[in-house]
């Protein structure tokens, strides 16, 4: 019964957001027009803007699968079979999400604009520079780190001569004694 009750509290969940999340979207999509969201889909596609999202659904299928199984051990089979269903589902919702990309890549950038996006990144060049950007990122945080360190040590030291020097020539020089002199002139005298 306790099973029964949180299934039935989490149906409702869900579907109380998907009410709200497909509410929304009917009105953004027809504010764009067709071509420009054409458009905005080829720059996702070229980007692969969206690619990382896929994990998502499985994720949280392996989840509720882990919660409910540990809360309710005896009906493991079950529960896979159901959360398994139910996610392979809900999978023909992922192009929710690509149409609410789209629809904000429309709105950011004119239809021209998203052409030439995607026909950069859809290039041999662009997909170069994707497919590099990892690497050159860390390297160039690696040399800006170097750099960092460079400069924090260089300033600390060129900063301590000119204070050094600065506050030398602001002080009267103070009359060096020899130790050992010192104690000769007194006896002498």
């Amino acid at each position: 019964m306790n099973f029964t009750a949180r299934s039935r509290r989490l149906a409702a969940a869900f579907g109380a957001l998907a009410l709200v999340a497909t509410a929304a979207l009917p009105a953004a999509a027809q504010e764009v027009a067709d071509s420009h969201l054409a458009a905005a889909r080829s720059v996702l596609t070229a980007l692969r803007a969206t690619e990382e999202f896929d994990v998502i659904l499985p994720s949280a299928a392996q989840a509720l699968k882990s919660e409910l199984i540990q809360k309710n051990p005896d009906l493991q089979a079950v529960i896979i079979e159901v959360v398994d269903q139910t996610a392979f589902a809900l999978a023909a919702r992922r192009g929710d999400l690509e149409r609410e990309a789209a629809t904000i890549y429309a709105r950011t950038f004119t239809e021209a604009e998203l052409t030439e996006i995607a026909a950069f990144y859809s290039s041999e060049t662009g997909k170069k520079l994707l497919a590099e950007s990892p690497i050159v990122t860390r390297e160039v945080l690696r040399a800006a780190d170097i750099w960092q360190r460079g400069i924090a040590r260089d300033l600390a030291q060129q900063a301590g001569e000119e204070l050094a020097r600065r506050v030398e020539s602001i002080q009267p020089p103070q009359p060096q004694q020899d130790e050992g002199n010192a104690g000769e002139g007194a006896a002498q005298e």
